[in-house]
């Protein structure tokens, strides 16, 4: 994924093949399991820099916003710091107590509106479902 030339990235194969590695080998000696846990952060976090080094670099920008229950990663934090640091960017953070789940905050935000009705709401902007991110730049 680094070095695919594009800012997308998913990790969806990966997860898969962790869950697949736990289930085939049983995975339930406590050092077998952190190892591979400790594996898996590993790959995500130098995917997650490369690629907001190459967003940065790319449009030339000096600040970067991390939001969303990956924020609260703190290997991530150290490598996007030191990596804007040398570029001389910032990354911006907000505090541990907020770094919750993106699909927990819709689902309260829509939680806390439901009783008062959403007639239409639907229908109000579009919806694309696997919306690619190249298109969606350009709207």
């Amino acid at each position: 994924m680094i070095a695919s030339g594009d800012l997308n990235f998913s990790f969806s194969g990966l997860k898969t093949s962790v869950l697949t590695r736990a289930r085939k080998e049983g995975v339930a000696d406590p050092a077998t399991r952190a190892d591979l846990a400790a594996s898996f952060q590993e790959a995500v976090v130098d995917v997650l820099v490369a690629k907001c080094v190459q967003a940065l670099d790319r449009e030339g920008l000096v600040r970067l916003v991390i939001a969303g229950g990956v924020g609260a990663n703190e290997a991530l934090r150290a490598r996007l710091e030191s990596a804007a640091a040398a570029r001389g960017a910032r990354v911006y953070f907000p505090p541990l107590r907020l770094c919750t789940d993106n699909g927990a905050m819709i689902a309260f935000a829509a939680a806390l509106r439901y009783p008062q009705g959403c007639e239409g709401c639907a229908e109000s902007f579009p919806i694309f479902p696997r919306w690619d991110l190249a298109q969606a730049a350009r709207v």
